[in-house]
């Protein structure tokens, strides 16, 4: 009920003056059943304009740590979390992703959509990252269709860390569902995992138009952390040296 009261009545008529969102393949997307929407993630503002934009409703597994905040900004971040269709699971993997893995099969089990970033996480630049394979498993498990889903420009609009989101127009381009039936039965082999990923991915790529990177988005956002803090320290150790030759002179 509160799901429909933000999509019609709150946020949805205003997201969509303000972004004025276009959606390309909306008759891609069954009109029932259960199916995975795999999409790529740019932005924290993906799972808000991807569910507002179509007309059936989409359940997200979203991390834990939304839910879990104190204070009015927890709160607030709580409240509008469940409101939009999100769930919490641990991703600390281990026993929690076999626990976020039974929350998937609950879901497409009662024929809804369920919403997967194949990623795991945000891009740190906007290019797309190398998949984890659990979305493979569900939708073999499962015994559903995957529809490739790319969000356009949302990078733009709000880049991670950026809190106010900028205002221009946003797409949604959603492609063919992909079948892997074929592969029934086979949800224990990682190279078809692997393999079955892969393909999501390069449909991602194509949908998308972005550059690629066959590494993980976790280990590319640990990178760059580290960069930022070898740069950093190079700065302080120049800053030193700097101070330390003008009290020799």
């Amino acid at each position: 009920m509160f799901y429909h009261f933000l999509k019609y009545v709150v946020l949805g008529p205003i997201l969509k003056l303000l972004f004025r969102p276009w959606v390309e393949g909306a008759e891609n997307l069954p009109k029932e059943g259960a199916a995975i929407l795999a999409s790529n993630h740019l932005s924290f503002s993906d799972s808000i304009f991807l569910p507002l934009s179509v007309p059936r409703r989409i359940t997200f597994l979203a991390k834990a740590d939304y839910f879990v905040g104190r204070g009015l900004k927890g709160r607030l971040t709580t409240w509008f979390m469940k409101g939009a269709g999100q769930v919490p699971i641990d991703r600390s993997g281990g026993r929690a992703s076999e626990a976020a893995l039974r929350k998937a099969l609950e879901i497409l089990g009662d024929g809804d959509l369920l919403g997967i970033y194949p990623e795991g996480t945000r891009s740190p630049d906007g290019r797309l990252y190398r998949g984890k394979t659990g979305i493979a498993r569900m939708a073999l498990e499962a015994g559903v269709p995957v529809i490739p889903v790319a969000m356009i420009d949302t990078f733009d609009v709000q880049p991670p860390g950026q809190v106010i989101p900028k205002i221009q127009r946003i797409g949604i381009r959603i492609g063919e569902p992909l079948d892997f039936s074929r592969y029934e039965g086979m949800e224990g082999d990682r190279f078809v995992l692997r393999s079955i990923t892969d393909e999501i991915m390069y449909e991602l790529m194509q949908l998308s138009g972005q550059e690629y990177v066959d590494t993980y988005a976790t280990k590319a956002k640990e990178d760059i952390a580290d960069a930022r803090q070898a740069a950093r320290e190079a700065l302080v150790a120049d800053d030193r040296a700097l101070v330390g030759s003008r009290r020799a002179s």
